[in-house]
């Protein structure tokens, strides 16, 4: 199936790698990295090591840079061979964070995507995607794209969010290249893992479809809603993601933290 320009599996756990990062490094003169990878299982045959999700963040009290990478494994890339990257780069103001340019890539068995996106200060947002939409839909106008932001920022406010205000409770407008919608967060009841110990904060996650969608899909599909798990492991005031749970045209995935390094620590939970 190529409706999505990124299949949904590692898509929403590329956007969600980004959370491991909020507000305690922003006082820092220089960008502080971190590094995560989480390895994801599911889909159609439950445990299938479908793939492997790595990210870099740097950031400032000026700006950051997000890179993440997405990659088959096992039987999922014999028949997928999927390999994608995203990065994205923005400026820090007053709090808040600014994207100001969104690029990827995906290489799927001879399909190449491309989408670049960039946003201007007075809230423009442009978008140039190769090859364009290939499905029915509504398109995206340029209305609708305007003061929108990158899924990977997303998730880097949502935690800046919770780390000061103890709460998921947030909703944002997003663009993806092709596709315009609703982002939101919900708190829900703390949980305890038992690889990890300790109560988590968990958020629960909906997506409402807006636009660029294929027009025979709903706005109410298994793919539209997603779970957050996450802890304190980093001596920095931060919270880290360690079990993502999300929908997707595929199945159901879970991606679990597998290795973090930042702040002079490193933790390994998985090989």
């Amino acid at each position: 199936m190529l409706r999505p320009w990124l299949p949904g599996a590692h898509r929403k756990a590329l956007a969600l790698l980004v959370l491991v990062i909020q507000g305690g490094s922003v006082g820092a003169e220089e960008p502080e990295r971190i590094f995560l990878r989480f390895e994801v299982f599911g889909g159609p045959t439950a445990g299938l090591h479908f793939l492997t999700l790595t990210a870099t963040v740097d950031q400032s009290h000026q700006g950051y840079v997000i890179a993440a990478e997405a990659k088959t494994r096992g039987l999922a890339d014999v028949f997928l061979a999927l390999h994608s990257r995203l990065d994205v780069r923005g400026r820090i103001s007053d709090g808040a964070l600014l994207p100001e340019a969104m690029q990827a890539e995906t290489h799927r068995r001879g399909l190449d995507l491309y989408t670049r996106i960039y946003y201007g200060v007075d809230g423009t947002v442009t978008a140039e995607t190769r090859p364009p939409v290939g499905w029915p839909a509504v398109p995206v106008t340029a209305a609708q794209m305007r003061g929108t932001i990158d899924q990977l920022t997303v998730y880097l406010a949502l935690v800046r969010h919770l780390a000061r205000s103890g709460s998921c409770a947030l909703t944002f407008a997003v663009f993806d290249g092709r596709r315009r919608y609703d982002l939101g967060f919900a708190d829900a009841p703390p949980e305890v893992l038992p690889d990890i110990g300790g109560r988590t904060r968990v958020c629960r996650m909906w997506r409402r479809r807006i636009a660029g969608f294929p027009a025979e899909s709903s706005g109410n599909e298994a793919t539209d809603q997603g779970k957050v798990w996450l802890v304190r492991l980093l001596q920095a005031d931060l919270m880290v993601p360690v079990r993502m749970e999300f929908g997707s045209e595929f199945g159901t995935f879970t991606a679990d933290l597998a290795e973090l390094r930042g702040g002079g620590q490193y933790f390994r939970f998985l090989e």
